[in-house]
């Protein structure tokens, strides 16, 4: 049961971005803008037709999953890293709330921001091209769960960096590469039978493969497998963020 200690943190947290619109939610849309303006209408304008679509609108889904699984992760990861930091996190550590509501908390206000900036992302793409939604519960049910997902990868992430450049690390190195790779500006139909296959071990395909397809009708691979896919590793996730945080992994240290 959620207790109204697990609430509060929740609250707190999402009140944490909220306040701060300018660092939160400007940049991705500023960010999205050029990419909209660049890859979609300059370049796009050059690029034949992908399955059928328009270039801007085949890379639409990609860039919503790229925006909102980052937000989410770096909102968790920063959290977390700066309570460890300035030492305020052991205010919940203390409390009565159980480990499971700290990172449910955690998780779930990293989420909502994530699933803020894909709805932001959405809106600036709707300047540059009309868009369509084929499968609405599929697209919030593969949104939330990508969401939570990233946010549970997020709180790793700030239990384990040592400083801030670990952060951006993290980020930089780890999260866009895997996106860029993850079928965003391309389909897999391009790729050879062997970077296919590379490819499917790659979790950022699942999720834009996903999104594309409750968008626009259109999927590389079957949107449902790759739903129980995701879920299997939000599962995976959450369960180690739990267990780390009871252990005290990078809290007591």
């Amino acid at each position: 049961m959620w207790t109204i200690r697990g609430r509060t943190l929740f609250k707190r947290e999402i009140k944490r971005y909220i306040r701060r619109p300018k660092n939160t939610f400007m940049p991705p849309a500023i960010t999205n803008v050029l990419y909209f303006a660049v890859f979609g209408v300059i370049l796009g304008g050059r690029i034949d037709q992908i399955a059928g679509f328009s270039y801007i609108l085949f890379i639409l889904p990609g860039l919503i999953v790229l925006g909102a699984i980052s937000n989410a992760f770096e909102n968790a990861s920063f959290s977390i890293f700066h309570g460890r930091w300035n030492e305020y996190i052991h205010a919940p550590l203390t409390s009565p709330m159980s480990h499971t509501e700290m990172v449910v908390a955690y998780v779930g206000a990293s989420a909502v921001r994530g699933l803020l900036v894909g709805v932001i992302i959405a809106a600036v793409g709707r300047l540059f091209t009309p868009i369509g939604v084929e499968h609405a519960l599929l697209l919030i049910v593969t949104m939330v769960i990508i969401c939570v997902l990233f946010a549970g990868l997020g709180v790793i992430g700030g239990l384990w960096a040592d400083d801030f450049d670990d952060l951006t690390v993290m980020t930089q190195f780890i999260i866009r590469p895997l996106v860029f790779f993850g079928a965003v500006f391309y389909s897999l139909e391009v790729l050879s039978p062997f970077w296919q296959t590379v490819s499917m071990l790659n979790p950022m395909v699942y999720m834009v493969d996903t999104v594309r397809y409750s968008m626009l009708g259109y999927a590389d691979l079957t949107p449902y497998v790759s739903i129980i896919v995701l879920l299997v590793a939000t599962a995976i996730v959450l369960t180690v963020d739990i267990l780390l945080v009871k252990r005290g992994y990078g809290l007591t240290n």
